[in-house]
C-alpha cells in the first residue's frame, strides 16, 4: 500500500510556538500542530463492510478547517468519529494522527483530562503496532505525538516533563529523513522549557543551534518559517534585540526565495507573517524603552512597529487573517501613541472585515480586541452602545461555538466596559458570569482577571471586606498560575505592571483598609507583609522570564535568628506610604502610615537618585535625604527605642530600590542612618536563608578591568584605581587568584570559579543594573557578560563545587539612568549568582576611596563581624574622612546580612 506522506508532513507545525499576534491582555492565540492524515491507495479488509476511504479523509480536513477557524466543538466530533472509523478499518497510523488531533483541540477547549486521555491513547497504540512496510512513517507520528504530548505538560505546568519528552521526539527526527522544519520546532520547544526552568546557558545554547541550522539551508519557505518561529521565541523570552534580527531575516530569505514574484502565493504570507512579527517585536521594545523612561526612544520604536504593521497590511492582501490581525495591533498602538485621526480612519475598515468573519474562535478574538481599543475611544467619536454592541455579538458568537473559554472573556471585557462607565450592577453581574464560565473549565489565567475586576466593582460599591475577599481568591489564582503564567501569556512580561502589579497592591491597600476598621487586627498585617514578598518573587519571575526562584524560608522563623534586627517593608501606595515592620524575637507587626502621594515621594527619589553620582550636590542630596528621613524611618523610630535594634533589613519597594537606604539624614541629631545602623537589603526575605560567616577562611578570586574598553558599541573608560582596590583586598585575605584585564575573560573567570573553592569573587569593573534583563551586564575584558550568562557560570560551580561563595562584590557598577526600577537588576543578580550575599554599588566612584573602603571592608570580615556590620564600619571609616555622599554612600549589601 502505498502511503502518501506528503498529506501530513507538509502541514507540520510547532505546538506551542507563540504568535503574538494581538498586542492585549487577551490569552495569547497559539499556532498548533494540526496533524493530518494519511491516506491508503486502496481499502483495508474489515470485518464489517468497509468505510469508504474517501468519505473518512472527508471527515479529516473538514475537522481541520474547522481547528484552524476556531470551531473546537464541532472538531472534535469529527475528530472523534474519524478515530472511531479508522479504528473499525484496523488503520492504525491514521487513527493515531487522529487521537493526535483530537488531544490538541481537547488543549483548545481547557479540556485538560481528555486532552491527556487522547495523546495517551495514541502513544499507547503506536508503541504496541508493528509493522515493517510502516516504520518510518510510525516512527514519524510517534515523534509527532510526543511533540504534542510535550505541549501538554508544558501547558500543566509540568516543565521538566515536558523537556524530556521533546528530548524524545527530537531523538527519533534525528533518524529520519527530510525533517529539519520538524527537528528545529522540537528544539525552538525545548528551548522555553529551558528557559522556564533556569536553565538559560542550554537554552542559549540551543536557540544558537537552531539558527546555525537554519541558516546552512537554502532559501526557502521551509527556512523563513523556521526563522520566524526562532523569532517569535526570542521575543516571548526577552531578547527583544535577537528577535528584531531573526525576523528580518525571516523576511529577507522569503522576499528572496519568492524571485521574480516575491509577494506571491506562500512567499506572501511568509513575508507578511515577518512584518507582523517585526511589528510585535518593536511594540514590545517600545513598552521596554518606556519601562527604562527613555520616552524618546520609546517613541522612534513605537513609529518603526507602525511601518511595520503598515507593510504587513499592504502585503497581506491575499491572507486577511493576517491583516486583519496587523490592523487590529496597528489601531491599538496609534491609539497609544495618541494619533487618533489616523486611528480613526482605520475603523470602517476593520469593522467591515470583522463583519464578514465566519463564527470562530478567532472571530471572538477578533471582536473583543476591537471593542477594547473602541473602548479608549469614547471621548472621540465612538459611541459606548457601539462596543457595548460589539461585545454582545462577540458573547453571542462565543455561545453559539459552546466555547466557554472565549465567552467567559466575552462576558468579563463587557463587564469591564461597565464598570469604566459606572453601571456596576451590570457590571457586577456580568463579571460573576464570566468568573463561572471561567472556573468551569479551571482557566486560572483569565479567573484571576475576574476575581480582580470583581475586587474593584465591590470596592466601588464601599464593600471593602467582600471587595477583599476577591482581591484575595485573585491573588491566590496568581499564585496557583507562578510556574505557568509566562508560558499561558508571553506578552504578560510587558504588561505586568498593568495586568499583574495592581492585583498585589490593590490588595495590601484594602487588607489594610480593612485592619483600620477591625481594630489592629494582625492577621491582615501578616498577611500583607506576605503579598509584597509575593509581588517582589512576581517581580523578580518577570525579569528572568521564568518562575526560577524558590522560597527557601519560613517569614517569621528567619527573623527569629537574629535578635537585633529590624525587618522594615516600606509599601508605596497611590496617597500614602505604608510601613510595616517587624521585630525579632517579637511576635507583634507594627505598622505606620505617612501621608505622602505616590508621585511626590517618586519625585524625591528620581532626584535624589540624579544628586548621588554627583559629588558637588551634597546640599541637594542632604535635603532629599531628610525629608525621606521623616517620611519612611521616623515614625517607626519609636517601635525600636529601648529594644536594642542594631541593624535593620530592608525589603525595598518600587524606585526607593535605586537609592541607599545609608543616605537617609536624620537632621535633629545630625546623623545619617548609616550612623545609627548597620543596613542591608533583601529582595525577598524569604528567597535566602541568613548564616553568620563563622570559621570561613577569606579565599578570594579578584578581577577587574583597568584600561578603556570599547565592547559591543559601547564606550567604557579608564578604572585608574582599580589595580590599587586589587591590591588591598590580596593584603586583607588569606588567599587569592587575579585576574587583570586581558586575563580577565568569559572563559577563564568560568575555570577559575570551576576549579577553586572561593568564598569571595571580587570584580572590579564596569557594570549596569537595570528592569530590562538585557542591559543588565558586566564587563569582562572582551564581552559584556550578562545576569543569565553569570547565573549560568556560578550555578555551574555548584555541580563541580558543592561549597558555597559567601560574598560577590561588583564595585564599579552602577544602575541605568532614566530607569525607575534600575536597581531591580541588582536583585536579580543577587538572587541568581549563588553567593550568600552581593555587595555593589549604585554609582562609580573611581577614587582612592574606593580601595580604602575595600580595604576595611575585608579586615572587618575577617575579624568576625557580620557582613553589614562589617559594611556599615567601612563606609564611616570612609565618611570620616569624607562626608560627602558620592564617596561613602554607593555601597548596597543584598541577602545574607549575617
Amino acid at each position: 500500500m502505498k502511503i502518501l506522506k506528503h498529506l501530513f508532513l507538509s502541514l507540520l507545525t510547532a505546538f506551542l510556538c507563540i504568535l503574538l499576534s494581538v498586542f492585549d491582555n487577551y490569552p495569547i492565540f497559539l499556532t498548533t500542530a494540526f496533524a493530518t492524515s494519511k491516506i491508503l491507495s486502496s481499502p483495508v479488509v474489515a470485518t464489517k463492510p468497509a468505510v469508504n476511504q474517501t468519505q473518512i479523509f472527508s471527515l479529516v480536513q473538514q475537522s481541520q478547517a474547522l481547528y484552524e477557524g476556531g470551531q473546537f466543538i464541532e472538531a472534535v466530533q469529527l475528530l472523534k468519529k474519524a478515530a472511531d472509523e479508522f479504528q473499525t478499518t484496523n488503520d492504525v497510523l491514521n487513527e493515531a494522527i487522529a487521537l493526535t488531533n483530537l488531544s490538541l483541540a481537547y488543549q483548545q477547549l481547557g479540556q485538560w483530562q481528555q486532552a491527556n486521555e487522547a495523546i495517551s491513547q495514541t502513544i499507547k497504540i503506536l508503541q504496541t503496532f508493528k509493522d515493517s512496510n510502516s516504520s518510518q512513517e510510525q516512527s514519524q507520528i510517534f515523534a509527532q505525538a510526543l511533540d504534542v504530548q510535550g505541549g501538554l505538560e508544558l501547558a500543566q505546568g509540568q516543565t521538566e516533563i515536558a523537556l524530556n519528552t521533546w528530548q524524545s521526539a527530537a531523538k527519533i527526527y534525528q533518524h529520519l529523513d527530510d525533517n529539519i522544519s520538524a527537528l528545529i520546532r522540537n528544539r525552538i520547544n525545548q528551548a522555553q522549557a529551558m528557559q522556564a526552568m533556569g536553565n538559560y546557558l542550554q537554552a542559549d545554547k540551543t536557540l544558537t543551534l537552531v539558527r546555525e541550522n537554519l541558516q546552512k539551508q537554502p532559501d526557502s519557505s521551509v527556512k523563513a518559517t523556521g526563522l520566524y518561529s526562532l523569532g517569535n521565541v526570542l521575543r516571548s523570552l526577552g531578547y527583544l534585540n535577537d528577535s528584531h534580527k531573526i525576523l528580518e531575516e525571516s523576511y529577507s530569505v522569503a522576499k528572496r526565495a519568492g524571485g521574480a514574484m516575491p509577494t506571491a502565493g506562500g512567499y506572501a504570507i511568509a513575508q507578511s507573517n515577518a512584518l507582523l512579527s517585526l511589528g510585535n517585536t518593536a511594540r514590545a521594545q517600545t513598552s521596554a524603552q518606556l519601562s527604562l523612561g527613555n520616552s524618546i526612544s520609546a517613541k522612534d520604536y513605537a513609529k518603526t512597529a507602525i511601518q511595520y504593521y503598515q507593510q504587513a497590511v499592504e502585503i497581506a492582501s491575499a491572507t486577511p487573517t493576517v491583516r486583519l490581525q496587523a490592523q487590529l495591533n496597528l489601531l491599538r498602538l496609534l491609539i497609544e501613541q495618541e494619533e487618533v485621526s489616523t486611528a480613526k480612519a482605520l475603523l470602517p475598515q476593520i469593522q467591515s472585515q470583522i463583519d464578514n468573519l465566519p463564527p470562530s474562535r478567532t472571530a471572538v478574538n477578533y471582536r473583543i480586541n476591537f471593542a477594547q481599543s473602541l473602548s479608549k475611544m469614547i471621548q472621540n467619536s465612538v459611541e459606548l452602545k457601539d462596543v457595548a454592541k460589539m461585545l454582545a455579538q462577540a458573547v453571542k458568537v462565543a455561545k453559539t461555538l459552546k466555547d466557554e473559554r472565549t465567552e467567559s472573556y466575552a462576558l468579563g471585557t463587557l463587564g469591564e466596559l461597565y464598570e469604566q462607565t459606572g453601571q456596576l450592577s451590570d457590571a457586577k453581574g456580568l463579571t460573576q458570569q464570566a468568573l463561572l464560565k471561567a472556573e468551569s473549565i479551571d482557566a486560572q489565567d483569565i479567573a484571576y482577571q475576574w476575581h480582580w475586576q470583581m475586587g474593584r466593582i465591590l470596592q466601588k460599591q464601599s464593600n471593602i471586606p467582600a471587595a477583599t475577599d476577591a482581591y484575595s481568591r485573585a491573588y491566590n489564582a496568581l499564585k496557583s498560575l507562578r510556574n505557568d503564567l509566562v508560558v499561558i501569556n508571553p506578552d504578560v512580561q510587558f504588561s505586568f505592571r498593568e495586568s499583574i502589579e495592581p492585583v498585589y497592591r490593590q490588595y495590601v491597600d484594602l487588607l489594610l483598609q480593612l485592619q483600620e476598621n477591625t481594630s489592629q487586627k494582625p492577621d491582615n498585617l501578616i498577611q500583607a507583609r506576605q503579598v509584597i514578598e509575593s509581588l517582589q518573587l512576581a517581580e523578580l519571575d518577570n525579569f528572568f522570564r521564568s518562575p526560577c526562584l524558590l522560597a527557601r524560608v519560613d517569614l517569621d522563623k528567619l527573623v527569629e535568628k537574629e535578635k537585633s534586627t529590624a525587618v522594615v517593608y516600606p509599601i508605596i501606595l497611590d496617597n500614602r506610604l505604608e510601613i510595616i515592620t517587624k521585630l525579632t524575637g517579637q511576635d507583634t507587626i507594627y505598622r505606620k502610615t505617612t501621608k505622602v502621594l505616590k508621585d511626590v515621594l517618586e519625585k524625591a527619589v528620581e532626584q535624589l537618585q540624579k544628586d548621588l553620582p554627583v559629588a558637588s550636590r551634597e546640599p541637594d542630596v542632604k535635603q532629599l535625604s531628610q525629608q525621606l528621613y521623616d517620611w519612611l524611618i521616623k515614625p517607626i523610630e519609636s517601635d525600636f527605642a529601648n529594644k536594642g535594634i542594631t541593624s535593620l533589613v530592608f525589603v525595598l519597594d518600587g524606585s526607593l530600590r535605586n537609592i541607599p537606604m545609608g543616605i537617609l539624614y536624620d537632621k535633629q541629631q545630625q546623623k545619617y542612618l548609616i550612623e545609627k545602623y548597620a543596613i542591608s537589603l533583601m529582595p525577598g526575605l524569604q528567597l535566602l536563608d541568613p548564616k553568620p560567616l563563622q570559621n570561613v577562611r577569606l579565599n578570594a578570586l579578584i578581577a577587574g578591568v583597568e584600561q578603556e574598553r570599547l565592547i559591543e558599541g559601547k564606550s567604557f573608560p579608564e578604572l585608574a584605581n582599580v589595580i590599587q582596590e586589587l591590591k588591598q583586598v590580596q593584603s586583607s585575605v588569606q588567599s587569592s587568584k587575579q585576574l587583570l584585564n586581558q586575563e580577565f575573560t568569559k572563559t577563564n573567570l568560568q575555570n577559575q570559579i570551576q576549579s577553586t573553592p572561593f568564598s569571595v569573587v571580587h570584580l572590579a569593573t564596569h557594570g549596569q543594573f537595570s528592569s530590562d534583563i538585557e542591559q543588565t551586564y558586566i564587563l569582562t575584558w572582551d564581552s559584556l557578560l550578562n545576569v543569565r550568562e553569570l547565573d549560568s557560570l556560578l550555578r555551574a560551580r555548584g555541580e563541580s563545587r558543592p561549597e558555597i561563595i559567601e560574598l560577590l562584590v561588583l564595585s564599579a557598577c552602577k544602575t541605568a539612568t532614566g530607569d525607575k526600577r534600575a536597581a531591580l537588576g541588582l536583585a536579580g543578580v543577587a538572587v541568581r549568582a549563588g553567593a550568600r550575599s552581593t555587595l555593589a554599588t549604585l554609582w562609580t566612584v573611581d577614587d582612592e576611596s574606593t580601595s580604602d573602603f575595600m580595604g576595611e571592608l575585608y579586615r572587618q570580615l575577617d575579624a568576625g563581624v557580620t557582613k553589614s556590620q562589617a559594611l556599615q564600619r567601612a563606609q564611616l571609616a570612609i565618611l570620616a574622612k569624607e562626608n560627602r555622599p558620592y564617596f561613602w554612600a554607593p555601597y548596597v549589601l543584598l541577602g545574607n546580612w549575617l
